[in-house]
């Protein structure tokens, strides 16, 4: 077998991590879970290596505006547990989103990522905004449509 039909294997430190920037005002928040948890990992490049973080930076703006299909918004429950005895918290997708829209949105791309040390350190990378602004233009992050 000839050694120039293998594949290579990157290293983080030899990939570039390029910026993008996502509305979300009105797009589904599970469509978009899906795809913004591909750019961190890297699926969208033909150099992905699934054991290294090959993938770009995100910051998401307008996550209080992210719409849910059907009658998730008064049905789709999130929990929280205290740990004190009867500390189980319970909240509707519309308060949760209403009281903190940033935490709803990175819970779906938490979801959408390996569970361990690679995907805490993908996690990282993701930066989410409620309203239309961010404090990340001097990464010139590129616009990207979902």
């Amino acid at each position: 077998m000839s050694l120039s039909k293998q594949t290579p294997f990157l290293r983080t430190a030899d990939v570039d991590h390029p910026w993008f920037v996502v509305d979300l005002k009105d797009v589904v928040l599970g469509r978009a879970a899906v795809q913004v948890a591909n750019i961190l990992r890297g699926k969208d490049k033909p150099n992905y290596t699934p054991n290294a973080d090959t993938g770009g930076f995100v910051v998401i703006i307008n996550a209080a505006q992210v719409a849910l299909t059907g009658k998730k918004m008064d049905k789709k429950l999130y929990r929280h547990h205290t740990n004190f005895i009867g500390g189980l918290k319970t909240f509707t997708a519309k308060d949760y989103i209403a009281r903190n829209s940033a935490e709803a949105v990175r819970r779906a791309v938490w979801g959408m990522l390996p569970k361990g040390a690679l995907g805490r350190r993908l996690i990282t990378k993701l930066k989410v905004y409620p309203g239309g602004t961010h404090p990340h233009e001097a990464q010139n992050p590129v616009a990207l449509s979902l």
